[in-house]
């Protein structure tokens, strides 16, 4: 009887120490992944699953995500100038109302984005010509604008800058600012347009890690058989077929030139005032 209860105790802490033994390995296995996730700058961590596929070349990584906080009921609605106004005098008024979203509040999720943030919350931005675009906090203020006829394009963005991508959320039209002489060419609202959004400026510490790439597209979609957005960053080109923001990463320090084409299913430039656009942005320290 000695002897087997002998055996059976030896049997018994085999297996325990068998238990022991599995439980440790899953444990450091488990330390290992979670290790490897909160390194690798391209992991599913920060965007939960949602993030494209990485696009590679002369050193830079660019990748789509699509986490943000929605706001499916935000709308701007632009009330002054109207379209086709004629505006006189050295500023422009320009008055929105906008609902279901709060100018000035941070977006919820602008701590999980590794990007630039606005410290002064939510936004509108406010794009003339498709030159680089001004924010405002307020729903009302004035802006100088040269005289003549001009293209104005107004989105809501979040916090971090990202616009925020339905028809409702933004406005386009066309303005006249002084006495200058109408623009022969009229701009036709209908066609297929590209708006330059982000990246925007300088960009200095943390904020260089991830740079965020992001468009506005009026009357047209993306996808892989038809339009597209050819994003050529310090000379690398990148396809971009879903409207959605972008991440780049791996940019030097000092100045980086990005430039944008809205191009159809050949590669051709769609034809449009706006339709390509180059802009030079620095990184430092």
């Amino acid at each position: 009887m000695k002897k087997k209860h002998l055996s059976f105790v030896a049997i018994a802490a085999m297996l325990m120490a068998s238990a022991c033994s599995e439980k440790k390995t899953t444990t450091e296995t488990t330390t290992t992944e979670e290790h490897t996730v909160a390194h690798d700058t391209a992991s599913a961590v920060q965007h939960n699953g949602t993030m494209g596929t990485p696009m590679e070349k002369g050193g830079l990584k660019v990748y789509s995500y699509s986490n943000s906080v929605d706001f499916p009921d935000a709308d701007l609605e632009l009330k002054q100038p109207e379209k086709n106004a004629k505006v006189t005098g050295d500023s422009t008024q320009f008055t929105y109302e906008v609902k279901n979203f709060q100018l000035t509040q941070q977006t919820s999720d602008a701590g999980t984005h590794e990007h630039a943030n606005s410290k002064e919350g939510q936004h509108i931005h406010n794009i003339v010509d498709n030159e680089p675009y001004t924010a405002h906090y307020k729903p009302s203020f004035k802006k100088a604008i040269k005289p003549g006829q001009h293209v104005v394009l107004s989105f809501l963005s979040r916090s971090y800058h990202e616009s925020i991508k339905h028809q409702d959320a933004y406005d386009l039209r066309v303005i006249n600012v002084g006495n200058a002489a109408a623009n022969a060419t009229k701009f036709d609202e209908s066609a297929q347009h590209l708006f330059y959004s982000r990246p925007k400026g300088e960009y200095k510490g943390a904020d260089t890690k991830k740079v965020m790439l992001d468009f506005y597209l009026v009357n047209t979609t993306l996808n892989k058989d038809g339009n597209k957005v050819r994003a050529t960053i310090n000379g690398n080109e990148f396809i971009l077929d879903q409207w959605l923001p972008y991440l780049v990463e791996g940019l030097p320090m000092g100045e980086n030139t990005f430039k944008l084409e809205l191009i159809n299913s050949q590669g051709q430039v769609i034809p449009g005032p706006f339709n390509t656009v180059e802009r030079k942005i620095t990184l430092m320290q």
